[in-house]
């Protein structure tokens, strides 16, 4: 595992401390879990935007109303 040097401010780290140790785990794990997190969110919006461009020819033949998107 590679180590990376961040900086903050001092009260905010002393807080998100707190925080992971309320949630029984340190913070260093809560940063992982974060990074990867953030690392994944870029690929959706790659992915969803790849999903639009292959949809953009899909017609459904008219514009439904908003009672008819609504229906159950």
């Amino acid at each position: 595992m590679r180590k990376l040097t961040l900086s903050a401010d001092e009260g905010l780290i002393e807080r998100a401390r707190s925080v992971a140790r309320e949630q029984h785990r340190t913070l260093n794990e809560a940063f992982r879990e974060w990074l990867a997190q953030f690392a994944r969110s870029s690929g959706n919006a790659q992915e969803f935007d790849a999903l639009m461009m292959r949809l953009q020819n899909v017609d459904a033949g008219r514009r439904f109303s908003r009672e008819e998107l609504n229906e159950r």
